[in-house]
């Protein structure tokens, strides 16, 4: 369709100026607007070290409108007169006694007053003195960058509903919404067509009576701009999804059977169908739906963030340095097992500033399938890595989730958690490793040390420049602006060190001329123009499905949370009649959970009811936050849903899962079913190890 048309504006297509460019300008603009934040803050910091009355000169101080010069004697006299009068005027006729005037006190006052005004005049005085040229221009940079840091504060919801719409609507013009198989067929196409539209016409209804029960109200309604978002953005989804009906694309297969159709449907329009059933039918409450997607604006510095993440991991997915990173192994010839192993645990590291698995997956999935093929190993080993890509970092230090668990629930503290998450991660990698093991299809063995290290370290040299890039990038941050990296400059330190990667490889380095190898498929950007071009226009695909998923995911939630299917639940004496059958019923309770919500949306939802619940039975906080953390990840790799999965061929492609099933083809079930088997069988182990092990140890000790 008209979206992708061929025609170029300046070498830019119609997606590009109207989707890619201005998400780009918005992602950027929140970078440097939080740069400007921070050197705020320490201009703020060098002002009063350079002059200690700053505080006083940034401001606009006024003359006082008191008069040092005033006669007292003449002033003395007024008073006297003006009580005379009161006196005189007085309608009690003074039955309350006489006021008599202390002329002395009054002179006093009047003294006191002038000196008080003195002294404020000569502080005008020195305040406009101490205003030099120098000064003035250093307010004016201060302030201005205080008017920009506080735009950004006013104004990140409306950053984030520019974002969240238009990728969005990139994401349903180009029909890359996540779902259990792809479109591929006429059929396939229709289904997710018309779900779709009855998806969107549902939240633009519930966006209409979200806005005009606000003006009913008859209360001032905050960010009124937003509601009109809701309605503007979700009426446009709907008018796009109804002329998609007529307009199917001509790359569409004919035929097709509705059982592939069904499973062809967006993921969030099952949410959103589920969500309307609920809010729209049966309670008659159709602003429910919005309500609840709006909570997405109450964090929308997070959600900023999360497109950001995605936007440093197609950034780094144009850079050579995952394949730098792997030819660091390549000598030591592991086998492919061991290989995914070392990737898994490396990712543990992102994943623990993110906080999120699926985010992981979106932002960096698609480095490290490119790397574990570009090394040889097989495809469906590859897709299982990169489906666990994400899984084990979820319990390190800084991860968000846990910070966000301790904020809803004051029984347990970070420090508590990241403690125990440790030990949870080496139980989850060690896990990893013994199952790679024992599902290993060659022999387990590497190099000698005597033939792999010196090419091991000569791999080494092509990082050193990429190392101190990181390092003097991040320092910068730190002591120019105060800003160290962590969980909460992560999103936008990491951007600007990509960039920087970037510009050092297309500009500085001849690493972009020399020969890489590649993967079947895979495309190489030419200039850092085209890699930031190309990164930007995958990111807002990637963005508008993760965040589909993610806002809709909440009004499921919402149905969850107003139905009180979790308070029936506890009422359920027979299921709690133990520890045992109580940590059963929570843990299937809370995989399920992790299969259909979002991390984010799916913590506040369970710190409110199972969490709840679980403390009611004896289950200590900190195990059952631990086990929580753990099932999410188990439903995130599980199917019928397998979001993980789901998020792991967005990215890398729906050829790429065909031909691992074409390689596999007449091999056994393990190897047939790889990508799949081997995260389950880890998590599974993992999930009963910490769910139960605890409850065995108390038995026996």
């Amino acid at each position: 369709m008209w979206w992708a048309m061929n025609a170029t504006l300046f070498g830019r297509n119609l997606r590009e100026w109207a989707s890619s460019l201005p998400v780009f300008l918005v992602l950027i603009a929140v970078l440097l607007l939080s740069v400007g934040e921070n050197l705020n803050s320490q201009l703020n910091k060098l002002g009063n070290q350079i002059w200690p009355d700053y505080s006083i000169l940034r401001l606009d101080v006024p003359m006082p409108s008191c008069d040092p010069d005033m006669d007292i004697d003449l002033r003395l006299q007024e008073i006297i007169v003006s009580k005379q009068k009161e006196a005189e005027d007085d309608p009690f006729g003074g039955m309350f006694g006489d006021a008599d005037i202390n002329e002395e006190a009054i002179r006093t006052s009047l003294n006191k007053q002038v000196e008080l005004c003195k002294l404020k005049h000569d502080a005008a005085k020195k305040v406009v003195e101490q205003k030099t040229p120098n000064v003035e221009r250093f307010v004016a940079l201060d302030m201005t960058l205080s008017v920009l840091s506080q735009f950004r504060r006013d104004n990140s919801q409306t950053f984030l509903a520019i974002v969240f719409f238009v990728c969005i609507l990139t994401t349903t013009l180009t029909h890359h919404h996540i779902g259990l198989r792809p479109m591929q067929t006429v059929m396939d196409f229709r289904f997710g067509i018309v779900a779709q539209l009855f998806a969107h016409v549902s939240l633009t209804y519930s966006a209409y009576c979200y806005l005009t029960n606000g003006w009913a109200s008859g209360t001032l309604i905050q960010n009124e701009f937003i509601r009109w978002f809701y309605l503007a953005g979700f009426g446009t989804l709907s008018l796009v999804s109804l002329v998609q009906l007529f307009k199917i694309p001509q790359r569409a297969l004919p035929g097709g059977n509705i059982g592939k159709a069904l499973l062809s449907v967006p993921l969030y329009c099952y949410m959103a169908v589920s969500a309307s059933r609920f809010f729209i039918f049966q309670t008659d409450n159709p602003q429910g739906m919005v309500l609840f997607v709006d909570k997405i604006m109450d964090q929308a510095s997070l959600f900023l963030n999360v497109a950001l993440y995605i936007w440093v991991g197609m950034l780094l997915k144009q850079t050579f340095l995952g394949e730098y990173i792997f030819r660091i192994f390549k000598p030591w010839k592991l086998p492919p097992e061991l290989l995914a192993f070392v990737a898994v645990v490396i990712m543990a590291v992102p994943t623990a500033y993110t906080g999120a698995s699926g985010i992981i997956i979106i932002a960096m999935g698609a480095v490290v399938y490119a790397e574990l093929r570009r090394v040889g190993a097989r495809r469906n080993l590859a897709l299982a890595a990169t489906a666990m890509s994400g899984s084990l970092g979820v319990v390190l230090r800084p991860c968000l989730l846990v910070l966000l668990i301790a904020i809803f629930n004051k029984e347990v503290t970070t420090d508590m958690m990241y403690g125990w998450g440790v030990k949870v991660f080496i139980l989850t990698s060690t896990l990893f490793f013994l199952v790679s093991l024992v599902a290993k299809q060659g022999p387990m063995r590497v190099a000698p040390v005597s033939e792999a290290l010196a090419p091991s370290l000569a791999a080494f040299k092509p990082l050193i420049p990429y190392i101190l890039i990181f390092i003097v990038t991040a320092a910068a941050y730190a002591f120019l602006l105060d800003a160290h990296l962590d969980e909460h400059t992560a999103p936008i330190i990491l951007p600007m060190i990509i960039l920087m990667l970037l510009v050092y490889e297309h500009c500085f380095s001849k690493s972009s001329k020399q020969e890489h190898q590649s993967y079947e498929g895979e495309v190489r950007p030419t200039s850092l123009e085209t890699a930031v071009r190309g990164a930007t226009s995958e990111t807002t695909v990637h963005i508008g499905a993760l965040l589909s998923i993610m806002a809709l995911s909440l009004t499921v939630g919402g149905v969850i949370e107003d139905s009180g299917i979790f308070d029936q639940l506890a009422d359920q004496t027979d299921l709690f009649s133990n520890q045992w059958t109580t940590m059963l019923a929570l843990v299937l309770a809370l995989v399920i959970v992790g299969m259909i919500m979002d991390p984010f949306g799916a913590i506040i939802l369970v710190s409110g009811t199972v969490a709840q619940a679980a403390y009611k039975q004896g289950i200590d906080p900190l195990h059952f936050w631990m086990i929580t953390l753990v099932a999410f990840e188990l439903g995130y790799l599980s199917p019928p849903v397998a979001v993980n999965h789901l998020l792991t061929r967005q990215v890398v492609g729906e050829e790429e899962i065909e031909r691992a099933k074409e390689e596999t083809r007449g091999k056994s079930f393990w190897i047939r079913h790889e990508r799949y088997m081997l995260p389950l069988t880890v998590m599974s182990i993992a999930l009963v190890l910490v769910a139960f092990g605890p409850l065995v140890y108390q038995q026996l000790f």
